[in-house]
């Protein structure tokens, strides 16, 4: 059955709120991809490194609840990875990470999968990073790529070298997700748009969405540029709202039928008023995420009923 496939970590987040209290909730940037996108509807597995504990269990079971699937070998891991996410009073997130990362032995690409993502800790943390940019390139042939770097400062060291890995992925990507403060961090401050016109001019992107929390969305292409504003919330934390634009952007890319690699030219084609479409819905699936704790996206009839 055609699926996107997710490549990366799914772990629980141990999240910090500011008056002390403390919860777990299972997360992971590629699984919160991956879990939209079986709350709007689509088919999505993920392949992932779990360990056979009550904290991969917990995962398991989130996400089968949504209709994802893992693919084998996706619980080979020794354990189960954490983050600690610690919230400040505007419910935004800091990370710290006790996090094993690797691809498991023999993950081909099935023939049925049109597009495959990845970002985050799995595509800069080794030795998982070399595996996943090989899965990648071995992709590209039969299936879009997509990428959201989602930087995470506390693993990624050095911002330069960070840079340098992650556009590794971004030549290889058909569609980048960004949010504008990882560009200010993996730049040096260089203004986000200008880094993500970059990516498509210079590195070959057709499509990179830079995200600015409560200042909406811009995507550049090499026809243009398109900006879509956020839509008025309550925040209650931010946790996982990127991971949730990313699946919508996934669901409403294989709405318009432009994805798989036969679609990369009408994805490298695609006209503005059809990304508007696309990022609209993206901030309306980012807008639920973040008025509910944790890493919580709608499902379709929700976003149906709004």
């Amino acid at each position: 059955m055609a699926h996107v496939l997710s490549v990366g970590e799914a772990l629980v987040d141990v999240v910090r709120r500011p008056d002390g209290a403390v919860a777990e909730h299972p997360g992971g940037s590629p699984a919160n991809v991956a879990l939209t996108l079986g709350r709007l509807g689509r088919e999505a597995r993920l392949l992932t490194w779990l360990g056979r504990d009550a904290r991969g269990d917990a995962v398991r079971a989130w996400l089968a609840a949504s209709g994802v699937t893992t693919t084998p070998g996706s619980d080979d891991a020794p354990r189960t990875s954490v983050a600690r996410a610690t919230l400040d009073a505007s419910g935004a997130a800091t990370y710290d990470f006790d996090l094993d990362w690797q691809v498991p032995a023999g993950s081909p690409v099935a023939a049925d999968t049109l597009a495959v993502h990845t970002g985050s800790v799995a595509a800069v943390l080794e030795p998982g990073a070399t595996q996943v940019r090989a899965l990648v390139a071995a992709a590209r042939p039969t299936a879009t790529i997509t990428y959201d770097p989602n930087a995470r400062p506390a693993l990624m060291g050095d911002p330069a070298q960070a840079r340098r890995r992650v556009e590794e992925v971004v030549r290889l990507a058909d569609v980048v997700k960004v949010s504008d403060e990882d560009l200010a961090w993996l730049s040096g401050g260089a203004a986000p748009l200008d880094v993500a016109r970059a990516w498509v001019h210079d590195l070959g992107a057709p499509l990179v969405v830079v995200t600015a929390g409560g200042e909406g969305a811009t995507a550049v292409t090499d026809h243009g540029e398109v900006h879509v504003p956020a839509r008025p919330v309550t925040v209650v934390d931010t946790v996982g709202a990127g991971d949730s634009f990313m699946g919508a952007l996934l669901d409403g890319l294989w709405g318009a039928d432009l994805l798989g690699a036969g679609r990369r030219a009408a994805l490298r084609a695609v006209d503005h008023a059809t990304v508007e479409d696309l990022l609209s819905r993206c901030v309306a699936v980012a807008a639920v995420t973040v008025s509910r704790a944790g890493a919580n996206p709608p499902w379709a009839t929700e976003l149906e009923e709004a």
